[in-house]
């Protein structure tokens, strides 16, 4: 088991990408209209850090939440909040920023703050709020992500199926009528960087190959209309796995996701195989008290969370299972068994107070990391394929993540 806690922050910068060794026409070939004017352009990043280790069994925390927002907070508050980037934030004045790097020198500078930690961070994830993120890993590992949406109709079935198992599988989504979605395709890419543009690929061969993939698929019938599709199962498994197919022959792609809906979602990769995640939520109080600590140390390490009456959340969980899809089915796991196993699980947290009305935390506090060990072992208990990964939002800043291994 791998347990991590992951800290939300916001910035916004000004910053161009320009490298005074090329040409004017060079850049803008490299970076379009990236490479900006003089004076830079602006944008709101978002940034994760992932911090692991071992919960604390007085506390019942890997890291207390309040001390990375400290510590995080003014580190981004003074160095790049507000700045231009490439004048006010070194190494930027000599290194292009592009997402890569910003992230590489964020989790060098934040993992620095934490060298009295029992917690260490792991990872750097950055976003521009965009079409486009970056994540840095620790021993210096870097991606880079970019996404596109496209809008297509399908029906959801097996070649190898009768309509009437199509339809015991696959339920309305196998109608022959089709339906369709909104999807978003998550790529990612992986390798070392390139000294000229700063990115593993620069911006524009990638964007040329995720345009042409989009007007391949794009308000397109994905049964009928897409070579690439032909003769196989149209399942978002299948369709993930043949998309991340295609781009890996012209990219250094290393693995996909690719969201059906907002609560539905499949990975498909070289290291992950398969995998297909489900969303959903639930309302649930609680108070963070120790019974190995004083009113007095409780209240000073909890703060405002460790209020007599409690508190509550709208907990949002990610769960997500892995294994090899069936080559009959093109599914990796029945989706309507999935969803009520998850909700088998949460089911006994759904509108109550942890503390009082439960007995699931009577001998450790009920922080979101003793409660993701718990829903964890409560999923894989109902259900018949075991959990890769489990997330918990506590907030919208605030993430939890258990996964089987690192």
């Amino acid at each position: 088991m791998y347990l991590t806690i992951s800290k939300r922050f916001e910035f916004a910068a000004s910053y161009r990408y320009y490298n005074p060794a090329l040409t004017s026409a060079e850049n803008e070939r490299l970076f379009g209209r990236m490479a900006g004017g003089e004076h830079g352009f602006g944008g709101n990043f978002e940034v994760w850090f992932v911090f692991s280790g071992p919960i604390d069994k007085t506390t019942g925390m890997i890291i207390n939440v309040s001390d990375i927002k400290e510590r995080v907070g003014e580190l981004i508050e003074q160095r790049y909040d507000h700045k231009y980037l490439n004048i006010n934030t070194p190494p930027f004045d000599k290194t292009i920023p592009t997402l890569e790097a910003l992230a590489s020198q964020l989790f060098e500078e934040v993992a620095l703050l934490f060298g009295d930690s029992s917690a260490s961070l792991v990872t750097c994830h950055l976003s521009d709020l965009s079409q486009s993120s970056a994540t840095a890993y620790e021993k210096g590992k870097i991606e880079r992500h970019y996404y596109i949406e496209f809008s297509s109709s399908r029906r959801t079935c097996s070649p190898n199926l009768s309509q009437e198992e199509n339809e015991q599988l696959f339920g309305i989504s196998a109608s022959e009528s089709p339906h369709g979605h909104g999807y978003k395709l998550k790529v990612t890419l992986s390798g070392e960087i390139d000294g000229m543009c700063g990115m593993i690929v620069d911006d524009m061969t990638v964007h040329s190959v995720l345009d042409e993939l989009y007007q391949m698929l794009d308000h397109r019938y994905l049964n009928d209309d897409v070579e690439i599709l032909s003769g196989m199962p149209m399942t978002t498994e299948c369709l993930a796995r043949v998309l991340f197919e295609w781009l890996k022959e012209r990219l250094p792609v290393v693995r996909v996701k690719l969201w059906e809906n907002n609560w539905f979602f499949v990975e498909y990769g070289d290291t992950v195989g398969c995998t297909m995640s489900v969303r959903s939520e639930f309302r649930a109080a609680h108070r963070l008290h120790s019974q190995y600590l004083s009113d007095a140390e409780n209240l000073k390490l909890y703060g405002k969370c460790n209020n007599l009456a409690g508190h509550g959340h709208l907990y949002k969980i990610e769960a997500t299972v892995g294994g090899d899809i069936d080559e009959r089915t093109g599914a990796l796991f029945p989706l309507d068994q999935f969803i009520e196993g998850i909700d088998r699980a949460i089911g006994p947290w759904k509108f109550c107070h942890l503390n009082n009305d439960t007995d699931d935390f009577d001998d450790f506090p009920s922080t979101s990391e003793n409660m993701i060990k718990i829903l964890g072992k409560r999923i894989d208990d109902s259900m018949q394929i075991s959990l890769h990964r489990l997330r918990i939002w506590e907030t919208p800043n605030n993430r939890f993540t258990l996964r089987k291994q690192k």
